[in-house]
């Protein structure tokens, strides 16, 4: 054994799965917009790992829950089954003759004996890792091909879903993606009965659905008891192609649609364009998706009420390398360098500054800006009790109603989602308006939060 495989099964000897500490079971709050984790606040912090059981070994998966933990991510969005096919990187088999109704599974777990350790024994050992780095593992128990091509229907599926429950029910930092890219409207009996089985048998993990690009989940399963969460997918097209759809980048709507129905739920982005993919996926020499992008879906959902938000990145949702079976969308880098992408170390900075304040009572509040302007300029706003934010992704200056928060006067700064940094601006009176402009030239990409604290001192 290698240096580097010793150190790394010493670490994963001493490494202590305490999953109920690292990862309490989520719930979701009074209030019915955000989530907890153990009874406090909970900012989901996602990241797109889809392939992941098919692509990585264990090493790989460690290294790679490791530097995301680092990065300040605590969700991963993994796929169980992209097709009836499915393996893993040890050769094994998900299903017997292809059929989510017979998961093939065999006796013992242990990886260094043949026979002994199958697709079902390293998702179980995903599990644990991922609750040992404090990461919960939000799983899509199947893509929506396999509905769409009937590999799952209406006679598998309770089956498929009565055994992935029973298997991963308990684990406490198991979240549910029903759906997979799929059109809730097909093959809805499917996504039903997948959905009400598995929450039968495991009632308190929580459960959304996973819908295809420009749509919502709450369309259609809003009022569904399975689902506690809505999802959306902002999808990945720019507004030069935006074609009938008059939502194109501006995902904070998709928010704002979803945080007026009835009953309340709360919502996020669970797919919104990816870090170095081309704009629309499927056209050819397009330009790439950049952090500056990936930041500003981030911040317009979270303005907007989103309870957290899920970040993507090409080169990583797919863990692409040379030779990669079935790439996509143009890769042209590795995966290990492509972790650490400028956009997945910034992410933690829109965390950091959501937690250091009261998260609960955040609302959005749009009224705060006294002179907006739409798509890139529009400046997207929240706030507590005595607090607000507004961020501009263009650095152009705005006007800012003052007093709606709590406090005689404010104290301003400004806050960077590039490298987290404050800039004091001043303290003053909270009342009125006021003019502010922030630092450095106007231009897409020079985005900066302005931060207001009201005090009596």
């Amino acid at each position: 054994m290698n240096a580097r495989k010793l150190m790394l099964a010493v670490t994963l000897a001493l490494t202590p799965v305490a999953a109920s500490a690292q990862t309490p079971p989520l719930t979701v709050s009074a209030n019915h917009r955000y989530l907890e984790a153990g009874g406090k606040p909970f900012f989901w912090m996602g990241d797109t790992a889809w392939l992941l059981l098919s692509r990585l070994n264990r090493e790989e998966t460690d290294f790679y829950l490791a530097t995301r933990q680092r990065q300040g991510f605590n969700v991963i969005q993994v796929m169980v089954l992209h097709t009836n096919k499915m393996t893993n990187r040890y050769d094994a088999p998900a299903l017997v003759e292809g059929d989510p109704g017979r998961p093939r599974t065999t006796p013992g777990n242990d990886p260094a004996k043949a026979g002994e350790y199958d697709y079902w024994d390293h998702l179980d050992w995903v599990v644990e890792r991922a609750a040992a780095h404090g990461i919960y593992v939000a799983m899509v128990p199947a893509w929506g091909d396999l509905a769409m091509e009937r590999q799952l229907n209406e006679k598998n599926v309770a089956t498929y879903a009565r055994f992935m429950a029973e298997r991963y029910g308990k684990a406490p930092n198991i979240v549910w993606l029903n759906g997979g890219d799929t059109r809730s409207e097909m093959r809805s009996a499917v996504w039903d009965a997948l959905g009400t089985t598995i929450k039968k048998i495991a009632p308190r993990q929580l459960m959304t659905f996973h819908p295809i690009g420009r749509t919502a989940s709450s369309w259609q399963w809003h009022e569904a008891p399975w689902l506690d969460f809505n999802m959306f997918q902002s999808g990945h097209r720019s507004y030069a192609q935006e074609g009938p759809n008059a939502i194109a980048e501006d995902n904070w709507r998709y928010v704002a649609q979803d945080l007026a129905r009835t009953p309340p739920k709360p919502t996020i982005d669970g797919e919104p364009s990816y870090e170095n993919i081309p704009h629309g996926l499927h056209e050819q020499n397009q330009p790439r998706w950049q952090a500056a992008d990936v930041r500003r879906y981030g911040w317009w959902a979270v303005m907007a009420g989103a309870f957290g938000h899920s970040y993507g990145e090409n080169h990583i949702m797919q863990f692409f390398a040379a030779g990669s079976k079935d790439a996509n969308f143009e890769p042209n880098l590795h995966w290990r360098p492509a972790i650490e992408a400028p956009g997945a170390t910034q992410m933690r900075h829109l965390r950091t500054l959501i937690e250091s304040r009261p998260m609960l009572e955040r609302v959005p509040d749009q009224s705060l800006i006294r002179d907006n302007g739409t798509r890139y300029d529009r400046v997207a706003a929240s706030r507590g009790k005595s607090y607000a934010f507004a961020y501009s992704y263009t650095g152009a200056p705005f006007t800012m109603k003052l007093g709606a928060i709590a406090g005689r006067q404010v104290k301003a700064s400004w806050y960077s989602p590039r490298d987290g940094a404050f800039t004091p601006i001043a303290t003053f009176a909270n009342r009125g308006e006021r003019r502010f402009d922030p630092p450095g030239e106007t231009k897409a990409g020079n985005d900066w939060v302005l931060v207001l604290d009201g005090t009596d001192k």
